[in-house]
């Protein structure tokens, strides 16, 4: 085994590589991490519109079911003016019938 020590030159060229390696590597992970930071706040903010669209259309069937509500109760409410009014023309009809005949 043949001993080559290195000179000074060579260790300090060697060093300053080896520094601005680990500059170099120190600047991508300071960027990952600012980068992992984004993606995380990015996630929050999903999950918190995602909570806001489900609170949304719970209010929207909720407003749905109120609004069929009115509707039907208006539509019962024409429904049973109609039934009373058919109820006493045929009341009527009957007592015209049953005047005629002498009945009533």
């Amino acid at each position: 085994m043949t001993d080559n020590p290195i000179s000074r030159a060579e260790h300090d060229e060697f060093a300053r590589r080896m520094e601005e390696a680990n500059q170099r590597q120190d600047a991508r992970l300071k960027a990952l991490e600012e980068t992992t930071g984004q993606i995380h706040a990015l996630a929050l903010s999903v999950e918190k519109l995602a909570q806001s669209v489900e609170n949304m259309v719970k209010a929207q069937e909720e407003q749905g079911e109120r609004l069929k509500a009115i509707e039907n109760r208006d539509g019962e409410q024409w429904r049973q003016i109609v039934s009373y009014l058919i109820t006493a023309i045929v009341g009527a009809g009957v007592m015209f019938i049953l005047s005629r005949l002498g009945v009533a």
